[in-house]
Parts: C-alpha cells; structure tokens; sequence
C-alpha cells in the first residue's frame, strides 16, 4: 500500500470496513444486554433460533400437562371426598344396626332405629348427587374411561375409571331391615360388605393419586430441564457480553484512530508542492 497515490486510499477504506464491523459487534452486545437473549433474531443463530423455539414448545406443552395433573388429581379429590363422607354415614349405620340385633330394645325403639336408617341411606344418595367436577357427577358409575392428558405426546395419557356407583343400592344398603334381631344380623352383614366395598374404591383412588403424584414430580423436573437447555442456547450470558462490549469498544476508539490517520496521510504528498 503506498500514500503517494492518492486516486484511492485504501487504508481509510480497509479502516472504515473494520470500524463498520466492529459498531455492528458492539450492537449485538448492546441489543443482547437490553434483551437478555443471545439470539434475537434467526439471522443470529438460525439453528440454535429453531432448537430454542422447539424447545419452548416442549416447554409450555409440560407445563400446560403438569397443570393438568393438578385437575386430575382436585377430580381424585373431590371423589375421595365422597367415598370417605360415605364411610363415616356407613360406620353409624353400622352401629344402627348393631343396636337392632340386641333384643333389649323394644319395638317402638327399633322403628325409631329404622327410620334413622333410612334417612342415613337417603343422604348416601344425596352425597352421589353432591360430589361432582365442572358438572361431572364422579361416584355415580358414570365417570368411567376417562383420559388426563399427561404429557407433551399424545399417547401420555392417564385412564381413570372409578367404577360401578357408590349409592346406596352397589353398595346393597338400601333395604336394611332392623325390625327384628335376625334381620338386623343381616343388615350387618350388609353393611360390613359395603364397608369393605368402599374401602376397596377409596384404596383405587389412593393408588391414582400416588401415580399422579410421580407424574406431577417427573414434569417438574422435565419443564426445568427443558427450560435450562432453552436457556443455553437462546439466553446471553451477562458476563461474556459485558467482557465482549468493553473489548470491542477498546477496538471501536483504536478503529477511529487508525480511520483518522488513514484519511490525514495521502495530505502528505501535498508536501512535495513546497
């Protein structure tokens, strides 16, 4: 390169390139540090923008999931719900009826301890009618095969099927009779079955709930996986572009010198006038 020709000057042009280059490192480190992300456009990292924006799908797909396990799991809730308001109606029909197989009371005695029968089993009914989701009646039979979208693919999926009803008929509880000792022998008999019955439903839906639970754990861990390889890749580390910006500044001043002593050295020929 040679200052006595002066048709051109190179070396302001080379300068002016690489001041041009440097103020564009400078604005990404200032566009990043403002942003908080590394990539903020495709043009900066069109793979790295792809895998981060898959990523944030998969993201908010297992949190929406999660949030699903939580319905699941106020569903199982409100059906154990049932079955343990249920369980305490059946534990003093159970002493109702123990009561009635004593031949120590009299006959008016064991119509009052009927009708008292009678009217716990019509609140079983009513609690049937009572325990129910977003309209969804849970313990009458009908809340069968449903499916809880638990996860970000479409065949995770959780089956929850509480079974036959828990009125007071499955359950064969409708027809006590404890008008006489022998019937209420059996009306025991029928109440401790269906004792057992609903002990078995409220162990099922415990069982759920405990599988729920895990799912509910291994999203979590999942969505901060998932947010932590997003990060990586799409967010800017403060540090390196603070070091960055203080480094290309430094450049930016050295870049302006160098551009103002290429544009005043082709005036030395001017010299060779004098």
């Amino acid at each position: 390169m040679s200052f006595t020709r002066i048709g051109s000057n190179t070396a302001a042009e080379q300068s002016f390139n690489a001041l041009l280059n440097v103020n564009r490192e400078i604005g990404k480190r200032l566009l990043r540090l403002s942003t908080g992300k590394r990539i903020n456009s495709v043009g900066d990292d069109a793979a790295g923008f792809a895998l981060a924006r898959g990523l944030e799908s998969r993201r908010r797909s297992l949190t929406q999931a999660l949030e699903n396990v939580g319905n699941a799991k106020n569903v199982l809730a409100i059906a154990e719900g049932g079955y343990l308001a249920i369980a305490s109606l059946l534990q003093i029909i159970k002493e109702k009826t123990v009561q009635g197989a004593d031949d120590s009371f009299s006959a008016e005695q064991r119509v009052a301890i009927q009708g008292q029968i009678d009217a716990l089993v019509t609140e079983i009914d009513d609690i049937i009618d009572e325990t129910q989701y977003q309209g969804l009646r849970l313990i009458d039979g009908t809340f069968t095969g449903k499916k809880f979208q638990t996860g970000a693919a479409a065949g995770d999926v959780f089956d929850v099927d509480l079974g036959t009803s828990a009125n007071a008929v499955t359950l064969g509880v409708d027809a006590l009779d404890v008008t006489s000792s022998s019937t209420a022998s059996t009306a025991m008999a029928a109440v401790d079955s269906a004792i057992n019955t609903l002990n078995s439903r409220a162990q099922q839906i415990g069982e759920f709930l405990i599988r729920l639970s895990s799912k509910e754990d291994t999203l979590a861990v999942a969505i901060t996986n998932t947010e932590s390889a997003r990060s990586r890749i799409e967010d800017a580390d403060f540090a390196r572009e603070q070091l960055d910006l203080v480094r290309f500044q430094i450049i930016q001043q050295t870049a302006f010198s160098s551009f103002a002593q290429a544009n005043t050295a082709p005036q030395l020929v001017l010299s060779l006038f004098r």
